[in-house]
């Protein structure tokens, strides 16, 4: 006997699993995030450790962690694909925050629509929309 098909989800608009972005300008990018995708925050736990959960609708999935001087010339940097229900309307929005486009938005065949872009610190990530989940 067959085992059954678990039906798998699209990721929600504005998701992605736990990853974590090194800023050296926080507040533009709370600002800038939070306006896209409608990010919340929260303050870590840890006394003196400069770091923000991310959530979205009440769940965890991120943090951002001002970089301090141990990072040198270090850029501000996270890669880590976002799942959006538009490429190209979320892609439009970017620059009307002060972001930037690096990679325009492009069709991956049989994966879906992606766009590469910074955000007012210069931290590059990718959005995209899925074909399939």
């Amino acid at each position: 006997m067959a085992e059954p098909q678990m039906e798998m989800a699209m990721p929600a608009h504005g998701t992605f699993c736990w990853n974590e972005l090194m800023t050296n300008d926080s507040d533009a990018c709370k600002s800038f995030y939070g306006g896209l995708f409608g990010w919340q925050y929260k303050d870590g736990d840890v006394p003196g450790v400069p770091y923000s959960e991310i959530h979205q609708g009440g769940v965890p999935f991120g943090g951002m962690m001002k970089m301090g001087e141990e990072f040198g010339a270090t850029p501000p940097h996270w890669m880590s694909y976002i799942s959006v229900n538009s490429v190209d309307e979320t892609a439009a929005k970017v620059t009307e925050l002060g972001g930037n486009i690096c990679v325009p938005p492009t069709d991956i065949p049989n994966v879906g629509r992606f766009a590469v872009i910074n955000d007012p610190s210069g931290a590059t990530l990718s959005i995209i929309t899925l074909a399939h989940p």
